[in-house]
């Protein structure tokens, strides 16, 4: 009895453990190195790796601790172009890597720095922004890279996902464990950012400041008023912003906003979301009834126009 006691405290822990664990999705094409990145980090050559694409078909989960800290990291199959999938297993495995994306807290997206950022790449991290995970880019095999081309690399990364402006970027070698540690150091920013709960107050006051700043533009004549601003959610932080005429709120006013709660709250690797409410007046659908004299001079007029 003794000793089965001892082993289901030994399972529960490690139930425990994995509940309490930063769920990590490692994605990406192909042949960019996920498997090779799973080995690195745990230290054991858990996964099976080949140059040859495709060698990963499952989602497999790894429970790893590093300093205290437990994570689940979930290693994917590549996702390829859809013109490209034949294989029903390999349909299958893809629908498990964005299915991942989904059961995450944190996406780490492997980049070829080979190859560069191409339009598959960009599609997957449109796709973790659609799921509003937080996210951390790794360009891998920067090791295979001559010094005098990494230059030329770098802005051509940076340039093709400037329409993330969130995410830390790390240039790394899962091969040669180079970078690893400031990919969690990142990990464990985004995480600790997507969880974070801010007063009202405090949301009302970046608000102020942020519309003080860069007025709202001006609709049908009058000026949209962003009045005050709660929390509505975590993981991601979702803003909700509260005014008049929001519905007529240009896109790039919306993503000022948004850049300007991150800068101020410093929230690194998480998108935030924004929702916009308009006030309804509770007197929208009701009319005042005329009085008499209202009901004379209306007649009054239409019988003078009818003329």
């Amino acid at each position: 009895d003794g000793v089965c006691a001892k082993a289901r405290a030994v399972k529960l822990h490690a139930v425990e453990e994995v509940a309490a664990s930063i769920r990590v999705a490692v994605i990406g094409r192909p042949n960019v190195g996920k498997s090779t990145f799973v080995n690195a980090v745990t230290g054991k050559e858990r996964m099976v790796t080949h140059d040859r694409p495709g060698t990963t078909r499952d989602s497999i989960e790894v429970v790893i601790k590093r300093q205290q800290q437990a994570y689940t990291l979930i290693d994917t199959a590549g996702i390829r172009r859809r013109s490209r999938v034949d294989l029903a297993i390999e349909k299958y495995s893809i629908i498990q890597a964005l299915q991942a994306i989904e059961a995450s807290n944190v996406c780490v997206v492997l980049i070829d720095a080979l190859e560069g950022v191409t339009e598959q790449d960009t599609r997957l991290l449109g796709q973790v922004l659609e799921a509003g995970r937080s996210l951390v880019i790794a360009i891998n095999k920067w090791d295979a890279m001559a010094p005098v081309e990494r230059r030329l690399a770098k802005h051509r990364v940076t340039r093709k996902i400037s329409f993330i402006d969130f995410a830390e970027i790390h240039y790394i070698s899962a091969k040669k464990k180079l970078g690893i540690n400031k990919i969690f150091q990142s990990i464990d920013e985004a995480w600790q950012a997507c969880q974070i709960t801010i007063p009202t107050p405090e949301l009302t006051r970046v608000l102020t400041s942020a519309t003080a700043q860069h007025p709202p533009p001006i609709t049908r004549g009058r000026r949209i008023k962003l009045k005050y601003a709660h929390q509505g959610g975590s993981n991601p932080p979702v803003i909700v912003v509260h005014g008049n005429q929001t519905e007529a709120l240009p896109d790039t006013y919306k993503r000022y906003l948004g850049r300007f709660f991150r800068k101020k709250f410093q929230l690194r690797g998480t998108p935030v979301q924004l929702e916009f409410r308009t006030a309804v007046s509770p007197f929208s659908d009701k009319r005042n009834a005329l009085t008499e004299r209202q009901k004379k001079r209306r007649k009054r007029l239409i019988k003078h126009r009818s003329r």
